[in-house]
């Protein structure tokens, strides 16, 4: 019989918020944020949100739902984005978009990635940047049964638009950074630190769901940045691993890192190649383990969800 392959989400929202909500913290640091969502409900919670993620369509949404502290896109905003966007030129600025989606839609991709450049808030081109990989993740969510099923995507991009989130403004200055994992976490100054250690694979792009892929080579304008992306990221969280005891090694330098912060939520997934035990030795051989809350969804997805507290 052949095995299906293990589908490992890459958080549980509800779950984390509640083990995090039982945490003494002020100010938390999140290294990997590859969704907006937690901290944007923590900072309904009134506290500092530090975010990071690596790539940088992941830390465009941070930042229009975590530092943004109030801003909103406005009609002239939407208009300026959507301007002519149907209109096609000589040829494609960024032929990579062709490898996922047709032509009029690459066209329409090319021309919002232009016409987010005349946008004067950087908050205001994460929030119309945001929605565009919205539209693009509607588009990539039909087959060829069921295109006929679907709108304009300026109309969806619109529609999109009345169902954005009201950002939240809790007092503080929170930041989003771009950086590596173990640099985000070595420079900030948090009570908590809350990662979600990526899985043990191959790592640099074929570890990156398809959605995250698309947007990353739609926002940077071209899909040739993967290789020296993928070499930064040698020998560090989230780069590519050969071995267990290579990704136990590098999960224990990157907290090695962050002995200044004086509480840790490390989340983990089990189920794949490395066991909840296995990171509990990492994280007890440079403080102390309090608690393992743990969520099972075996049932679901053949995984559990761990949260191991420090």
């Amino acid at each position: 019989m052949t095995r299906q392959p293990i589908f490992i989400p890459r958080s549980w929202l509800a779950f984390e918020l509640n083990v995090l909500r039982r945490q003494r913290f002020e100010t938390i640091a999140i290294p990997f944020t590859p969704d907006p969502a937690l901290g944007s409900y923590l900072k309904r919670d009134l506290k500092r949100i530090l975010a990071n993620d690596p790539l940088q369509s992941a830390w465009t949404r941070a930042l229009a739902a975590i530092q943004n502290n109030g801003e909103r896109l406005t009609e002239d905003d939407i208009n300026i984005v959507l301007e002519d966007v149907y209109v096609p030129g000589n040829r494609l600025r960024n032929p990579a978009l062709r490898t996922w989606f047709s032509e009029t839609d690459s066209w329409w991709f090319d021309n919002i990635r232009v016409n987010l450049e005349r946008l004067k808030s950087p908050f205001a081109f994460a929030m119309a940047a945001t929605l565009s990989m919205a539209v693009g993740d509607y588009v990539l969510s039909f087959t060829e049964a069921t295109r006929d099923l679907r709108q304009p995507l300026s109309t969806v991009y619109r529609r999109l638009s009345t169902c954005l989130a009201e950002t939240v403004d809790n007092g503080h200055n929170n930041s989003c950074l771009n950086k590596s994992a173990e640099d985000f976490i070595a420079e900030s100054p948090a009570d908590l630190l809350f990662m979600r250690l990526p899985t043990a694979d191959s790592g640099g792009r074929t570890a990156v769901p398809d959605k995250a892929v698309w947007r990353e080579e739609w926002l940077r304008g071209n899909d040739d940045f993967w290789p020296d992306f993928e070499a930064a990221r040698h020998g560090k969280l989230g780069g590519p691993v050969e071995t267990k005891s290579q990704y136990l090694k590098i999960v224990g330098a990157a907290l090695s890192r962050a002995t200044h912060i004086k509480n840790w939520a490390i989340a983990h997934v089990e189920g794949g190649l490395v066991s909840t035990q296995e990171i509990v030795n990492v994280i007890a051989g440079i403080r102390r383990v309090e608690t393992i809350y743990t969520k099972d969804f075996s049932e679901l997805t053949g995984t559990r969800a761990v949260i191991i507290t420090a």
